[in-house]
């Protein structure tokens, strides 16, 4: 007996839940693919930024060993003058609380420490013997040294930055990395740097820390637990990547450091697969199910092919102009877009080059200020004044770094911090920057008032004094009796300070834009200075306006009382 015959729907359903399948595994893994890739290309530049962030935060500290080498106090301490370790202890306590070093000692040609930031804890380094350590050894031989090793009294480890003194010497600078490592830890993956051993020195993971990412020698393995104290379990092997994790490595700055960022791939290529494959088989049941539809159509109506075929050619040709004219259009759009964003690209880049020029050019010129007078007061021996005009040197050259950060902030549109911040104080600093500048001027500026403070971001708002100040004593150059006024007064929430000059005024043309871009008077003016200054006055909540009336010019700034 023959057996029944199967509809031809169902031959029908049943290949085209096969070929869905098939175009669903075959979607997914191309999508897992393209995922992995855009996985593997994301943690490669998040490896770079990671290791310019290590290579920072070393830089910082590279600079206090050199520093302290030639230091008065240094120098005092290893020729054995009373008093001089206490004095010392205090310098180099006071130095690591500022800069954030782990702790700062000095060891004696005797290989002894005499001195150390922790002079006053339980666990002072001061007497204690580090003729063992390599980087003491290297230092007095070499000059400089630097090794990642676990703390014998502290038990943490950090990388020591040693540097012999001219004294016989040698100050030692400890940087721990917790900040960094926990700071890796919050932007996702899993981060470690190796040394030119194999070694792992820092990690996200603490528990990867002294593992080995190759096969040590006995002799390496021994020479690295005796130079780095490490404990027992220490060198063994760093597990290996998952079948899912994407690994890219990058050089650091410190010598023969490599930093390795490992990113998940799993739950994009998942994503991605899953939603590519549903997609690639709803397509295909899509296809076959308009397929049918095409088909039992044509059955019904036999007579009307010829002129279904003609509508769907005529339709097939206009869907085809149709596509290519879209096609045309979106491809001038995105040209037109890729311009745009050139072209603001362009524009930022020349906003935040001029701001960097405007804000920097006046501490820059007051250093090489300072700077010719220190030589000067070097050659008579006045040793005081040099060190005050250092101070204000180490000031003004603190003041370029803030400056630069709040450009780079500005640059990307984010809100500066706002805090309660004495007015003397940015008046103060303001004068400091144009001292030179002022000398042949008089000059009137309010009582000192420790109570009178302002919400604002100090650095940008000393910006703003700088340029009003700059700008009324270009404005007084051939002035006969040049002066400046600086005056402060409360009005309810607000503080209006008022800074007016006796020179020839703003020009009638130039008031009306002197708040915009590139509006000045001045042949060698950018005419970026106001404009930038007002900016930065109603990011803080306040204004800054030109007064009218009166001889000169006066300008008002009005900020928040604090």
């Amino acid at each position: 007996m023959r057996a029944p015959r199967l509809p031809g729907w169902t031959w029908w359903i049943a290949a085209t839940l096969v070929v869905a399948a098939l175009a669903a595994a075959v979607a997914a893994t191309v999508a897992g693919r393209y995922a992995r890739a855009a996985v593997a290309a994301q943690t490669a530049t998040d490896a770079q930024l990671r290791a310019a962030f290590l290579d920072s935060e070393v830089a910082r500290f590279r600079l206090l060993p050199l520093a302290l080498s030639a230091d008065r106090d240094v120098l005092a301490t290893l020729d054995g003058r009373p008093g001089a370790r206490a004095v010392l202890d205090r310098k180099l306590g006071a130095l690591a609380r500022t800069t954030g070093a782990a702790v700062i000692y000095l060891v004696g040609p005797a290989g002894r420490a005499v001195a150390a930031s922790n002079f006053a804890g339980p666990q002072s380094f001061v007497g204690r013997d580090y003729r063992f350590r390599r980087y003491y050894r290297v230092a007095r031989a070499r000059g400089e040294a630097s090794q990642f090793a676990l703390g014998t009294v502290s038990g943490r480890p950090g990388l020591y930055l040693a540097r012999r003194t001219d004294g016989g010497g040698v100050v030692v600078v400890k940087l721990e990395f917790d900040r960094i490592e926990r700071a890796w830890r919050r932007a996702g993956g899993t981060t470690y740097v190796r040394d030119a051993a194999g070694m792992v020195v820092v990690a996200s993971r603490p528990d990867w820390r002294f593992a080995t990412t190759r096969p040590l020698s006995p002799a390496t393995v021994a020479r690295l637990r005796t130079d780095a104290s490490l404990r027992p379990g220490a060198l063994r092997p760093l597990p290996a990547p998952a079948r899912n994790e994407v690994e890219r490595s990058i050089a650091a700055a410190q010598d023969g450091w490599t930093l390795t960022l490992r990113g998940d791939a799993a739950r994009a290529t998942a994503a991605a697969a899953r939603g590519w494959g549903i997609g690639a088989a709803l397509a295909v049941i899509a296809v076959a199910a308009l397929a049918w539809g095409l088909r039992q159509r044509a059955l019904l109506t036999r007579r009307r092919t010829a002129q279904l075929e003609e509508a769907v050619a005529a339709r097939t040709a206009d869907l085809t102009r149709e596509i290519e004219e879209r096609t045309a259009s979106e491809a001038r759009a995105a040209t037109l877009r890729e311009g745009l964003r050139q072209a603001n690209r362009l524009a930022t880049l020349g906003q935040i080059t001029a701001s960097v020029a405007h804000e920097t050019a006046q501490p820059v010129a007051a250093i090489r200020t300072y700077a010719d007078n220190g030589l000067a007061l070097l050659d008579r021996g006045d040793h005081a004044t040099v060190r005050a005009n250092l101070d204000a040197i180490r000031r003004l050259a603190d003041r370029i770094g803030t400056v630069t950060a709040e450009l780079r902030g500005f640059s990307r549109r984010r809100a500066g911090e706002l805090r309660a911040v004495p007015l003397d104080e940015v008046i103060d600093g303001a004068l400091l920057i144009l001292k030179e500048q002022l000398r042949g001027l008089t000059l009137d500026r309010p009582a000192p008032d420790p109570a009178r403070t302002v919400l604002c971001g100090r650095v940008r708002l000393e910006q703003v004094v700088v340029n009003l100040l700059q700008n009324a004593i270009e404005a007084l150059r051939d002035t006969a009796d040049p002066r400046i006024a600086i005056t402060v007064a409360r009005d309810g929430a607000m503080v209006a300070v008022v800074i007016a000059d006796n020179g020839p005024g703003i020009a009638a043309d130039i008031a009306p834009r002197l708040f915009t871009p590139f509006a000045t008077s001045r042949q060698d003016g950018l005419g970026l200075g106001l404009a930038i200054a007002h900016d930065i006055m109603v990011d803080m909540g306040g204004a800054l306006r030109l007064a009218d009336g009166g001889a000169g010019a006066t300008f008002v700034l009005t900020v928040r009382a604090a």
